[in-house]
């Protein structure tokens, strides 16, 4: 029988030009200078060593050794000899020590996640981070046993078919193996144990079992779990031993009624999820797994986008426990490679053949935001028709999608090459107005009414120290996102043809490039932040929306000092009435769905409490002279309604024109160029890879530029820069 040891502990880890210091796994050489902005994370290989004893091998026992995640690409040696390389950050794969094991042994594995033009990702918003930063583990097993490399397969795949009419589940078992002559496969159930004796000649067996009565995993309502067992036998000797779990559900996408799981209709809404924490890179543990899951139950979603690359096993696991319907990808991203073409292919490979048989697990994605750099050419379309392929032909089961740039034009030839197809929207926040969201998809689906849409990721960065009674986009406040939400909530509601909605993003994450927002190297679309503990405001607005935990939340709790005499004071709740006390007197209730605001007059401090049956929150505002500039981004809030009362030339460019207008003249474009480069570059390497973007430079055009001033903010192009452009603009005439 198989024998596994955990094999973190005792690991000493160097760069080359540093002395080896000892380390425990998880680890990543990339948690603070990775998460601190600047774009200058160090990026290359790095070794870590491990001396070990020879474990015991009896009767020809095989040790292999496992990875569940090394970033980006690994090459293993034992004892000096050269025994494996693997490309790819995020899935697992095992090496067999075997043959070149000794008494003592020195494990060396060389790490490294330095720019190249063939491993992906290569380009993209978020930091990637290197080391060992999951599990390793030994396995040893028998001479005969269940396949252990061929893309790190677990050595089962498990297919069940449901028949709803006769609640009946056809599940096929087959198994991968080295030698023995029988497999018994066994699926205890509520009533039975199901068993079946299987030929294992020829590496390959295959049954089918019949579940009678069987119990669907029904997502949030009841994710029930089988287990089924495989034994690999000679005579009558179990030689090696492995199971998986496993559900029994059915699923369809309609194009316009959406998802229906288990026959009734089922809206996926949630969020998307980076696997990274602030100070611990992407070295978590089963723990922070844990953790995250239960932001994720309390917060109401049934959907999670586990973005943009395989996560760990663990959290597919959860998943499965909780009932989370999971959208799966790999990480061909931004900017397509002509070399990448291979690594792309073996990700894939290694993505279903490892997630296979969770019933969490609903689609595979080909690709994300993959022209937001890189144009769509007969390369990009032919590697993704490949991609395509493959993931039906090693899964009938499951369709594929695609999440889309916001530039990319609807008509492209790339979309219909995926089953399904998803949007990155970020009108509203990035450009343009929240109202271009609905404009976009009631095109899109009045255009091909057929297809299968959905909204991959939308949001609006905040800094839960930012705050404004004003809100506007590029603010960076908590009360801007909360706008920003509401709107898209209430289209996300309107639109039951969208198969899948999810917020761009549950928790802020590191993307090093990033310099905005009063952080450095931080993605701040987040619903919680960096911490994965504090809850921004926006949360609670999807916590009413989604979960049936009764509740009420004060909105704006870290909002105190408030120079208006009269506040608006915000609560989101699921509970259908809510009664607002200030200072212990009752001011009004108010009855609604999810969002409820009154108005309060300001005299003093006040205490605020928000009440509704049982539940009930409360907050402190207070009346202040002026503004409190620590709530405003850069000190100084930001540059709105610069030129309410200063009149403008007329027969003169102004920032009130039109991008593409003043792009088309040589001498506004001149100026205008130099502001947009600046604020370009204030966005790291992923804005600065799509400055070229034909799509998006089309849909900029037809803005005003003062709209795009607003939104690159105060710290890019504070007041007095802006009066200075809109001098220069004033000076140059139209012909």
């Amino acid at each position: 029988m198989r024998h596994i040891i955990n094999f973190n502990d005792n690991w000493s880890f160097h760069k080359s030009d540093e002395s080896p210091v000892p380390v425990t796994l998880p680890h990543t050489w990339n948690n603070v200078d990775g998460q601190d902005g600047g774009n200058d994370y160090w990026r290359g290989t790095a070794t870590y060593e491990k001396r070990f004893a020879k474990p015991e091998l009896k009767d020809g026992e095989r040790c292999f050794i496992e990875f569940a995640g090394v970033a980006m690409t690994a090459d293993v040696s034992l004892n000096g000899k050269s025994l494996a390389h693997h490309e790819g950050g995020y899935s697992t794969f095992r090496v067999d020590l075997t043959e070149t094991l000794r008494d003592e042994n020195l494990l060396a594995v060389s790490v490294d996640n330095s720019a190249n033009d063939k491993v992906y990702p290569q380009m993209a918003d978020f930091t990637f981070y290197g080391g060992i930063y999951r599990d390793v583990k030994l396995v040893v097993v028998p001479a005969e046993h269940f396949e252990l490399i061929k893309n790190g397969t677990p050595g089962i795949k498990v297919t069940p078919t449901v028949r709803l009419n006769s609640r009946e589940a056809y599940v096929m078992v087959e198994t991968w193996q080295t030698g023995g002559t029988e497999v018994w496969v066994e699926i205890p159930t509520e009533h039975v144990r199901e068993f079946r004796r299987v030929d294992a000649y020829g590496g390959h067996a295959v049954t089918n079992i019949i579940l009678k009565n069987v119990h669907l995993w029904d997502g949030l309502e009841d994710p029930y779990l089988y287990t089924v067992t495989a034994r690999l036998v000679r005579g009558n000797e179990v030689l090696d031993e492995i199971s998986a779990r496993f559900g029994c559900r059915e699923f369809h996408i309609d194009p316009e009624k959406g998802f229906f799981l288990n026959g009734r209709s089922y809206p996926l809404r949630g969020v998307s999820r980076h696997q990274d924490r602030i100070g611990l890179g992407n070295a978590l543990t089963v723990k922070e797994h844990e953790e995250d899951m239960t932001v994720v139950r309390e917060l109401g979603a049934n959907t999670l986008r586990l973005a943009h690359y395989q996560h760990a096993q663990e959290f597919y696991d959860l998943c499965d426990e909780n009932g989370i319907i999971v959208w799966a990808e790999i990480p061909y991203i931004t900017k397509h490679m002509t070399n990448g073409k291979t690594n792309a292919v073996s990700q894939m490979k290694e993505l279903i053949t490892q997630c296979y048989h969770h019933p969490s697990i609903v689609c595979w994605g080909l690709s994300n935001e993959i022209t937001a750099s890189s144009p769509v050419t007969e390369e990009l379309l032919a590697d993704h028709r490949e991609l395509n392929e493959l993931c039906h032909e090693l899964d009938s089961t499951r369709p594929t999608v695609m999440a889309h740039a916001f530039m990319l034009e609807k008509d492209s030839l790339l979309i219909p090459i995926a089953d399904m197809a998803s949007y990155n929207l970020y009108f509203g926040w990035y450009l343009g107005e929240l109202e271009q969201n609905e404009q976009f998809f009631d095109e899109y689906h009045a255009m091909y009414p057929d297809r299968v849409i959905g909204f991959s990721e939308y949001g609006a960065d905040a800094n839960a120290a930012f705050h404004s009674s004003r809100p506007e986009q590029g603010d960076y406040s908590e009360e801007y996102q909360c706008v920003y939400h509401e709107h898209i909530l209430k289209l996300i509601e309107e639109r039951p043809y969208l198969w899948a909605t999810h917020v761009w993003n549950l928790f802020d994450f590191a993307a090093d490039g990033r310099d905005e927002g009063g952080k450095k190297g931080e993605n701040q679309k987040g619903l919680v932040e960096f911490d994965h503990k504090t809850r921004k405001d926006a949360f609670y607005l999807y916590k009413a929306a989604w979960s049936r935990e009764p509740f009420v939340h004060l909105c704006g709790k870290r909002y105190v000092d408030r120079a208006e005499d009269t506040t608006e004071i915000k609560v989101y709740s699921n509970c259908g009435n809510v009664t607002l006390f200030v200072d212990g007197k009752e001011l009004e209730t108010k009855s609604g769905k999810t969002v409820f605001t009154f108005t309060v007059p300001l005299a003093g401090e006040h205490k605020i409490e928000a009440v509704s049956g049982e539940c009930r929150d409360e907050s402190v505002v207070r009346k202040v002279d002026k503004p409190n500039e620590s709530y405003l981004f850069g000190g100084a809030g930001n540059v709105v309604n610069w030129f309410d009362k200063e009149e403008l030339k007329p027969g003169y460019y102004s920032i009130k024109d039109k991008f593409g207008e003043l792009m088309r003249n040589p001498a506004t474009a001149a100026i205008v160029g130099r502001i947009m480069a600046k604020a370009s570059a204030s966005r790291g390497e992923v804005a600065e890879g799509t400055k070229n973007n034909k799509a998006l430079q089309q849909m900029m055009a037809g803005l005003s530029f003062e709209s795009l001033l607003k939104k690159a903010g105060a710290n890019v192009v504070p007041p007095e820069a802006v009066k200075s452009i809109n001098d220069a603009l004033q000076q140059i005439p139209k012909h």
